[in-house]
């Protein structure tokens, strides 16, 4: 029997986040998700209620398939529904989310991706995306990979080429070729020159999530891989510790 890559703790994972049995008429109980976004929904505000930020999107389809307390991800956020109806629901945003991700600067009309929980069984068409949002990078440039000048360029079928500033606390995580989730979607690196990321962008993707209503200087939120940030801490557990000089050690050494 083979050894796991980095443990058995990242079968724990992956067992422990993975819905039960798929079930239509089961709330979604779990969160665990994998970066394909379902739809796009509209902020429609942003109120300060009681000591916490209340944040109501609009969502047509999604919102009819939501249960008060239903885990969903919003923009990459995990968030529990709240008075939910058929066409929007409400979520509040702790004072952690509000520090650590961008959806408390958003404005009413902003768009925000929607996925709900993935199912066992369900094809992982992503990677494990926790909902659990590292810190909030800076989207530098946004490129039609075909220029627009060029007779040749359709917006409606260009690929894109998408470039974000990272917080430095996530970018010992980054892996050119590995997975990343920015706003909840699952993207893969291109390049890393130490600050900054490349990515490749599909015209799917461009249209069906909203990178197709964001500019330069937008704040994104940044989920790195979970699986490499458990080998990244196991290899660090595994470095032998730098020896300290010390005048006992000089002493005990004949120096």
């Amino acid at each position: 029997m083979s050894r796991p890559l980095f443990g058995r703790n990242v079968y724990i994972l992956i067992l422990c986040c993975a819905p039960r049995k798929w079930d239509l008429a089961a709330p979604y109980t779990r969160s665990m998700f994998t970066g394909i976004i379902e739809q796009t929904g509209t902020l429609l505000s942003l109120k300060d209620t009681g000591g916490v930020r209340r944040l109501t999107v609009e969502a047509a389809g999604l919102a009819a398939r939501l249960r008060e307390g239903d885990s969903l991800g919003v923009s990459g956020v995990c968030l529990t529904a709240l008075d939910v109806d058929p066409t929007l629901f409400h979520a509040d945003l702790a004072q952690e989310t509000l520090d650590r991700t961008s959806l408390g600067s958003l404005a009413p009309g902003a768009k925000v991706n929607l996925e709900l929980p993935t199912a066992a069984g369900s094809p992982l068409g992503g990677h494990v995306v926790q909902g659990h949002v590292d810190g909030t990078g800076t989207l530098t440039a946004l490129d039609p990979v075909i220029p627009e000048t060029s007779p040749h360029f359709d917006k409606e079928t260009t690929d894109w080429t998408l470039k974000i500033r990272v917080p430095e606390n996530v970018r010992q995580w980054m892996v050119p070729k590995g997975s990343i989730a920015i706003e909840g979607i699952s993207l893969t690196i291109a390049g890393f020159d130490g600050e900054e990321i490349s990515i490749a962008i599909l015209p799917l993707t461009y249209w069906r999530t909203n990178l197709n209503t964001l500019a330069p200087g937008a704040p994104l939120n940044v989920e790195a891989d979970v699986l490499v940030k458990l080998a990244y801490a196991r290899m660090q557990t595994q470095k032998k510790p730098e020896m300290e000089l010390t005048e006992a050690w000089l002493v005990a050494n004949g120096y």
